[in-house]
């Protein structure tokens, strides 16, 4: 699909639970760094500017709060974070990006203030780099690549090929990183720049939850016999090509997985017959919470999931050098690259996807059989394939 091709994404639509939607972090800092390229490279001071998503068929209008020289070599725009009507600490933020031209040929990424460094492993960003996760910096080496190619403007200077320095930061950003678990994970110094879609869903609302009901009641409609859950994205491959499960039998939980349960027992009890199969396909980070009897998995509500992992290692017979690395890593991702090649690594998602299994089948006896899929952030399978 050509750029041309592309369609907006219309903030103003409402999504399905009737909140607002908003912009990503990254959605900001890409939008300021395309309106300081703007600046460096033409003159020209947007009042907004157009932002490729990462889904390559749609655009994100995002208007610029202030474009302005810093010197002669360095632009600085900012754009304020909008995250619509989800409870957002960065909310009516400052995101802001000042860029300047290098000459080692390519993009590099900075943290400017207000934006953490990566201290520890388990992150999607190497240690020492800026907490700028991988979308974010694809958004933005594609708004680079789109300015130089709409703006006619020589990418060569004395035969050499530029490129620019990218320095993301956020106002105020270190104050408001202590609200999150971004300390914990070892990134220090203010927040991180996320998301993977550009959008900010409105998913963790009182009202999310009372539409997943009728989602749960849709996805049950017309007998069906295998429904699956899903907290995140992640997983939703595997139900469409794996379990062949049309759209409708998907649901997108969010973080709500005891009231989505409940919402499926009460459904399946008014109608006096039973579910075959309840699948439900994540992240460890969100399912296996379920082992400390934690059914709202939003991180401002639970704590993190590696002492599940490390106790089911040590019931295992992992050696305890290994148990305790599992329970002293950062994130669970951390604990997963720690038990990469370890033996017996697989056997142990496989049991801890059964023992989530159990639990849930406790919570709804209507489902005869209850399967579990664990999946990395990339969404590839860590038990049972």
């Amino acid at each position: 699909m050509s750029r041309t091709e592309l369609a907006e994404f219309d903030l103003s639509v409402l999504a399905p639970n009737g909140m607002r939607r908003g912009r990503t972090t990254g959605s900001c800092a890409t939008a300021a760094v395309k309106a300081a390229l703007c600046l460096l490279l033409r003159g020209e001071r947007c009042t907004q500017v157009q932002v490729t998503l990462p889904d390559g068929a749609h655009y994100l209008v995002v208007p610029i709060q202030e474009s302005r020289r810093l010197d002669q070599h360095t632009v600085r725009a900012e754009v304020l974070k909008d995250g619509g009507d989800d409870p957002d600490n960065t909310h009516g933020a400052t995101i802001f990006a000042e860029v300047r031209r290098n000459n080692a040929g390519q993009i590099c990424f900075f943290a400017g203030g207000g934006v953490g460094t990566a201290t520890q492993p388990g992150l999607r960003v190497a240690v020492g780099e800026p907490a700028i996760n991988p979308v974010p910096r694809q958004m933005m080496r594609q708004a680079v690549a789109e300015v130089l190619r709409d703006g006619a403007v020589s990418e060569q200077t004395e035969g050499q090929v530029q490129g620019f320095d990218l320095t993301i930061g956020c106002e105020n950003g270190e104050t408001i990183a202590r609200k999150t678990f971004n300390p914990r994970l070892g990134v220090l110094g203010g927040i991180s720049i996320l998301g993977t879609s550009g959008i900010v869903e409105p998913l963790s609302l009182a009202s999310w939850i009372a539409s997943i009901e009728v989602y749960v009641r849709v996805a049950l409609g017309d007998g069906a016999e295998r429904v699956a859950f899903l907290p995140g994205k992640i997983g939703r491959t595997y139900a469409r090509e794996v379990l062949s499960l049309p759209e409708k039998r998907v649901v997108q939980i969010a973080n709500f997985l005891g009231d989505a349960i409940d919402f499926m027992q009460l459904a399946l009890d008014e109608e006096s017959r039973q579910l075959d199969t309840l699948w439900v396909l994540g992240h460890p980070g969100k399912l296996a919470k379920v082992l400390d009897d934690v059914w709202d998995t939003h991180s401002s509500r639970s704590g993190m999931a590696m002492g599940c992992v490390a106790r089911v290692a040590a019931e295992l017979g992992f050696e305890p050098r290994v148990v305790q690395e599992i329970d002293n890593a950062n994130t669970v991702e951390a604990a997963m690259e720690r038990l990469k090649g370890e033996r017996g690594a697989q056997a142990l998602w496989v049991e801890i996807e059964r023992r989530i299994a159990v639990r849930i089948g406790e919570r709804v006896p209507a489902a005869k059989r209850v399967e579990v899929r664990l999946f990395d952030l990339s969404g590839n399978t860590l038990g049972t394939p």
